[in-house]
C-alpha cells in the first residue's frame, strides 16, 4: 500500500481550483442514479422481486418466499428482506422498492472511494474511481431496473475493503465486518459471491508471495463467522422446503432448499446441471462490457492490459486486489452456462479503480481524448436518433433545443473550472452519461413503460373494480400485474379450472390464450419491454409486436 501519492504534482480534481468541478459532477452522478426512482418497475424480474417482498409484508411472513403463485426457490433472501423493510416503513410503491437499492449503490461508491484511498492514498484516484463507478451505464441502469446487483456490488467491495484492513492492521473488528458483508453477499446471490472476495484478497497475497498471511488462521475464523452470519438464510430455506418434502418445486417433490443453496443454484448453473439452465458464450462478457461500462470500457481494456504487463515485468509498485478480483470473476462468468449482462456489475468498483489509476498515470492524454470524444459523440447521436426514431410522444423541437443546450453545457461548462485536458476528458465523459441517462429516465422509459400491459391492467382493476379477484393462467404469469394489483390474484392451470372460483371476478387472458370469443371488458397493449427490438422501436411496425391482455368480467 502506497503511503504517499506519486500523483500529487499533477493537475487533477484534488487541486483546490478543481474541487468544485468534482463536487458538481459527483452531485449530478448521484442525481442521475436517483432519476428512475419514481418510474414504474420494469418487468419481469424487477416486478417479480417486488411482488415477493410485497407478499412478505402482506402475509407478515419474512421466512418464506412466494412467486409465480407458489413457493419460490431461486435467489436468497437478503435483497427481499431489505426491500420488505422499506415497504414496511414507507409503504408499497415504486420508489420504496428502488430506494434501498440506490442507497446500496451509494454504499458501493463510498467503499470504492475508501478502498482506492486505502490502496493508493491519493484523492485523485479515489475521486475518479467514484465518478467512473457512478456513471458506468449498467450501474445507472440497475438503479432503475432493480434486481439483486446493487446489493451484491456494495457488499462485495465492502467485504474486500474490511478483509484487506483485517490482515494489514491485524484487526479482529475488521475481520468481523468483512465476514458480515461477505455473508450479506452470499445471502444475496449464493456461495459463488465469495469468489470475487477471495480472488481479491487471495490473489494479492499469492502474487506478492505473502505466504504467512495466506495460511493465517484468521481466514478459518472468517469462514466460521460467515457460516454463523448466514444462519438466517439457511434456517429460512430449511423451514420452507426441507421440512416439507411434500411440496412440488421445479416439477418434483422432496426438493431440499439447502442443497439448492449450496449446490444447484450455483454449481448447477455453472455446469448447467441444475433445474435452472442457460446457454453460455465464452465471448459474451467481452462484448457486453463494451456497452455496460460505457463510456469507460475502452479505457478499462487498455488499463487491464497495462496492469497485467507492468505486473509481469514488475515495473511498478502494484497491488493485485483489483485485477485478480476482476479477472477471476470475469473468467468464471465467461465459462458459466448461465449469463446475463447485469452479472458484471459486481466487479465495476474494481474496474473503476483500475481505470482511474490508468488515467492518472497517463503522461499523454491525446489518444485517450480522441477515443473518448468519438464515443461521446456517438452516444449523443444515439440519444438524438432514438428520440426521433422512437417518437416518445413529446414535441421534438423543444426537446431538441433542450438537448442542444445540454450539449453546449457539456462542451463549455468544464472549462469554467479547469484547463487540464485530463480533467476535461473525465468531466465531459461523466456529463454525457448524465445526459444520456436523464434522457432515458425522463423521456424514453416513461413512454416505454406504457406498453407494460400488466401494470396498466392492474391500475384499471384497482380503480374500476376494487375488491374483485383477478384470475390468470399459470403459463402466462404476469409479474407486473401481481405487484401493482391491490385486489386478490388467483392463478389457475387452465381456463377450464374457473368453475370453483367464487363470482364475480375478473379474468385476464393474453390474446393467444383467449378462447372466450366475445368482446372483452377492456384490452391492454403488452410488450416485454426488457427485450426491446428495432421493430418495436419503429412506430410504423410497433403494432405488429404488441400482444393484447384482455379483461373479462365473470358474473
Amino acid at each position: 500500500m502506497t503511503k504517499t501519492s506519486p500523483y500529487s504534482n499533477q493537475a487533477n480534481f484534488s487541486d483546490k481550483e478543481n474541487s468544485n468541478l468534482y463536487k458538481l459532477l459527483l452531485t449530478l452522478a448521484i442525481a442521475v442514479n436517483f432519476s428512475g426512482l419514481f418510474l414504474t418497475i420494469l418487468g419481469p424480474d424487477g416486478t417479480l422481486y417486488a411482488a415477493i417482498a410485497k407478499t412478505m409484508v402482506v402475509k407478515n411472513n419474512y421466512i418464506e418466499m412466494f412467486g409465480n403463485g407458489t413457493d419460490w426457490l431461486d435467489k436468497p433472501h437478503f435483497p427481499f428482506w431489505i426491500t420488505a423493510i422499506s415497504f414496511k416503513i414507507f409503504g408499497i410503491s415504486n420508489w420504496s422498492y428502488k430506494l434501498p437499492a440506490i442507497l446500496f449503490t451509494l454504499i458501493g461508491a463510498l467503499y470504492t472511494w475508501k478502498f482506492a484511498m486505502r490502496l493508493y492514498a491519493d484523492k485523485i484516484i479515489a475521486n475518479w474511481s467514484v465518478l467512473i463507478y457512478l456513471t458506468a451505464e449498467h450501474i445507472i441502469l440497475s438503479d432503475n431496473d432493480v434486481r439483486a446487483e446493487p446489493y451484491l456490488t456494495a457488499t462485495i467491495i465492502a467485504s474486500v475493503y474490511h478483509f484487506q484492513k483485517a490482515y494489514t492492521l491485524k484487526n479482529f473488528f475488521q475481520l468481523i465486518a468483512g465476514s458480515l458483508f461477505a455473508a450479506f453477499a452470499i445471502m444475496t446471490k449464493g456461495i459463488f459471491a465469495i469468489i470475487p472476495i477471495a480472488a481479491a484478497i487471495g490473489g494479492h497475497l499469492l502474487f506478492t508471495k505473502d505466504w504467512k498471511n495466506i495460511f493465517n488462521v484468521r481466514w478459518i475464523i472468517a469462514g466460521i463467522l460467515i457460516l454463523i452470519f448466514i444462519i438466517p438464510e439457511l434456517y429460512a430455506l430449511y423451514y420452507q422446503f426441507d421440512l416439507h418434502p411434500e411440496k412440488t418445486v421445479f416439477g418434483q417433490k422432496g426438493v431440499s432448499g439447502l442443497r439448492f443453496f449450496f449446490w444447484d443454484s450455483q454449481f448447477g448453473r455453472f455446469f448447467n446441471t441444475g433445474p435452472i439452465k442457460g446457454k453460455g458464450d465464452p465471448s459474451f462478457f467481452l462484448h457486453t462490457t463494451l456497452w455496460a461500462f460505457l463510456p469507460w470500457s475502452l479505457i478499462l481494456y487498455a488499463a487491464i492490459y497495462k496492469r497485467i504487463k507492468n505486473g509481469i515485468q514488475k515495473k511498478t509498485d502494484i497491488e493485485w486486489y483489483t485485477i485478480t478480483a476482476s479477472l477471476v470473476t470475469f473468467l468464471m462468468f465467461s465459462l458459466s452456462k448461465f449469463q446475463l449482462p447485469h452479472y458484471l456489475n459486481i466487479v465495476f468498483p474494481f474496474f473503476a479503480i483500475i481505470s482511474a489509476r490508468f488515467i492518472t498515470e497517463l503522461q499523454n492524454i491525446r489518444v485517450v481524448r480522441i477515443i473518448q470524444y468519438v464515443i461521446l459523440i456517438l452516444l449523443i447521436i444515439g440519444v438524438i436518433g432514438l428520440h426521433l426514431f422512437f417518437k416518445p410522444g413529446i414535441m421534438n423541437v423543444p426537446v431538441m433545443l433542450l438537448m442542444l443546450m445540454v450539449i453546449l453545457l457539456i462542451i463549455f461548462l468544464p472549462k469554467l473550472f479547469t484547463t487540464s485536458e485530463k480533467n476535461l476528458v473525465i468531466a465531459r465523459s461523466a456529463l454525457v452519461m448524465v445526459f444520456v441517462n436523464f434522457y432515458l429516465n425522463g423521456f424514453f422509459y416513461p413512454r416505454l413503460l406504457t406498453y407494460q400491459g400488466g401494470t396498466t391492467a392492474a391500475t384499471y382493476a384497482n380503480a374500476q373494480y376494487p375488491g374483485y379477484p383477478v384470475v390468470q393462467l399459470q403459463p402466462r404469469y404476469n409479474y407486473p400485474l401481481e405487484f401493482y394489483l391491490d385486489n386478490e390474484l388467483k392463478t389457475i392451470p387452465a381456463i377450464t379450472d374457473t368453475a370453483n372460483i367464487q363470482k364475480p371476478y375478473l379474468l385476464i387472458l393474453q390474446s393467444e390464450d383467449d378462447s372466450l370469443h366475445r368482446i372483452p371488458l377492456q384490452s391492454f397493449s403488452n410488450f416485454p419491454i426488457s427485450k426491446i427490438n428495432a421493430k418495436f422501436l419503429n412506430p410504423k411496425k410497433r403494432s405488429e409486436q404488441l400482444k393484447k391482455l384482455n379483461f373479462y368480467l365473470v358474473q
